[in-house]
């Protein structure tokens, strides 16, 4: 798949500069390096299986905390340790579990505290 001499990545490594799950991919995908230009071709011209598992899923965690509007942490403290589909993101948004709305509450008060100590640090570094 890749030239010896081309710089290359891991799998994962792709897999996580493409937003996808890495065990959902293809076989060649995951048992082969992925060069530079690969992974561009991949991002310009996303082959079909890309597309469906961009929009199905399963999608890895990272995605499935910002479509819940959790913390990576706040997943696993609800109790969701695997991918999920968009499916199962929807329905999770429909039911609104407690730990869900819990746990959106807590981390919009932290996106908050964030953005408040971005503009203090910003007004103090404006005095000096």
């Amino acid at each position: 798949m890749s030239r010896p001499n081309a710089q290359s990545m891991k799998p994962a490594t792709a897999a996580k500069k493409l937003d996808v799950y890495l065990p959902a991919t293809p076989a060649e995908f995951q048992q082969n390096p992925i060069t530079r230009g690969e992974l561009a071709a991949l991002q310009a011209d996303p082959p079909q299986w890309l597309q469906d598992l961009r929009k199905n899923g399963p999608h890895p965690k990272n995605l499935v905390a910002a479509k819940l509007g959790v913390s990576i942490a706040g997943l696993a403290r609800g109790g969701v340790t695997e991918a999920l589909t968009t499916e199962q993101i929807d329905a999770l948004l429909e039911e609104k579990p407690d730990w869900l709305v819990a746990e959106r509450e807590s981390y919009q008060e932290v996106l908050r505290e964030q953005r408040r100590l971005k503009a203090v640090r910003a007004e103090r570094s404006g005095q000096e």
